[in-house]
């Protein structure tokens, strides 16, 4: 009698945690902190990437290699290899590295869309990370860092840009200029603070976890001669002393993110990205100190802040963000669409 009890009440246990344990391996709440420092949660309806509809052959692009002043025919994804690993650093999150993986997938088929051919001689994109995107080939990636470096981290950098292969980004269903940079000051940029042209989808948003990033603050320090003589050698009709600089020289107005937007320097009205330029700052989201003979730049962020911050990126995967919510975040009410 005790036997068929036993497996009764066992039967019925199994019944009640069966749902708890599908639950648990398939569904997977995250419960993450939002940018008003609230909480809320994320339910994981499936591992499957739901934006996989298409599944195609990756075209073949024309690609400007600038190191070897050749047109190159490359597919697309393999492509993407090269630029994900010299645009991010492989010991990032996957999540991170996917989220770039799309992004620079984007801007390769912005440029396409918006037929963007100059200076690429005839090519839509180049190898050039100042004009176009960052890019080594596999050959190269292996000569500079290593065969280690491509056994044990080639490989989540492919994984990355495959499981996100043909995935782009969307406003109004045509693709965007996703721009990104290294590190926001813990807000991105509106873009016509910055660039003067306005984008929908580049909006001003929180990034919180920009802390762990080496240059989220760095200071530079100019002894007040060089300080004046490099204003001077950039604009010879400032008028500008060593005297009282802390009474002739300030900051008028700062963007929405906090970068200096115009800044007085003697007798001449200056933009914030004049004196980044100039001193050679990581952003221009600074303050200025006088102390004796010395002038210090106290610095926040680095890049033009515009679009996705890559620390900020992995500081939300970290958190258990997944891709799209990165994407989503720093590019306003945008879409991801499989195009391949």
């Amino acid at each position: 009698m005790k036997k068929p009890i036993i497996f009764l009440m066992g039967t019925m246990i199994f019944c009640i945690l069966l749902p708890v344990l599908i639950s648990v391996l398939f569904y997977g709440k995250v419960e993450i902190a939002t940018s008003s420092g609230t909480t809320k949660k994320i339910v994981q309806t499936s591992e499957k990437d739901p934006y996989e509809k298409v599944d195609s052959t990756s075209p073949t692009i024309s690609v400007y290699n600038c190191s070897t002043n050749k047109t190159e025919k490359m597919d697309i994804e393999t492509f993407l290899y090269g630029v994900v690993a010299t645009e991010m650093s492989s010991e990032f999150s996957e999540e991170a590295l996917k989220a770039q993986a799309v992004a620079a997938r984007t801007y390769i088929i912005y440029k396409m869309e918006n037929n963007m051919t100059q200076g690429h001689n005839g090519a839509y994109i180049c190898t050039n990370s100042n004009h176009c995107q960052a890019y080594a080939s596999y050959n190269e990636l292996k000569k500079q860092r290593g065969e280690d470096w491509i056994k044990e981290s080639y490989p989540k950098i492919k994984k990355a840009v495959d499981d996100t292969k043909g995935h782009i980004l969307t406003y109004d269903d045509k693709a965007i200029l996703p721009l990104y940079f290294s590190t926001s000051s813990g807000m991105t940029e509106n873009s016509e603070e910055v660039f003067s042209a306005q984008y929908p989808y580049l909006k001003s948003v929180s990034s919180p976890y920009e802390e762990q990033s080496p240059k989220y603050y760095t200071e530079l320090k100019v002894n007040k001669s060089d300080f004046i003589s490099l204003l001077k050698k950039n604009y010879s009709s400032i008028s500008i002393s060593s005297e009282n600089l802390n009474k002739v020289v300030k900051i008028l107005s700062r963007t929405t993110a906090g970068s200096v937007n115009i800044i007085k320097v003697g007798n001449k009205e200056l933009t914030g990205r004049n004196i980044r330029t100039i001193f050679g700052l990581n952003s221009s989201n600074f303050d200025i100190e006088f102390n004796g003979d010395t002038v210090v730049f106290k610095v926040k962020g680095y890049g033009h802040g515009v679009g996705m911050s890559q620390w900020g990126a992995e500081g939300m995967a970290q958190k258990n963000y997944k891709y799209d919510d990165i994407l989503f975040h720093y590019y306003t009410d945008t879409k991801i669409k499989d195009i391949y």
